[in-house]
């Protein structure tokens, strides 16, 4: 299990995991609205970061970021790099 602590969001972790094959599983937000969040977290299931990332990076609510966002920011480093 991975614990990312947000920044300026109602949500205050978010929790998940990554796969060998690099895809994301088990996101659970802690903290925030709670129907909204599982069905970010059922979208993003089986998904991979490089998948996901573009699509919620941006995504602003208050103090210029969102749970969408900071999930976005918690998978940025399980991105594969382009070579």
């Amino acid at each position: 299990m991975i614990t990312y602590s947000t920044k300026g969001t109602c949500s205050k972790q978010i929790i998940f995991d990554i796969a060998e094959d690099n895809t994301i599983h088990n996101v659970k937000f802690i903290g925030g609205c709670s129907g909204n969040l599982q069905g970010i977290a059922r979208l993003v299931e089986g998904k991979t970061p490089d998948e996901i990332v573009p699509l919620l990076s941006g995504i602003r609510c208050r103090q210029n970021t969102s749970c969408p966002d900071q999930l976005a920011k918690a998978l940025e480093p399980y991105c594969k790099k382009a070579d």
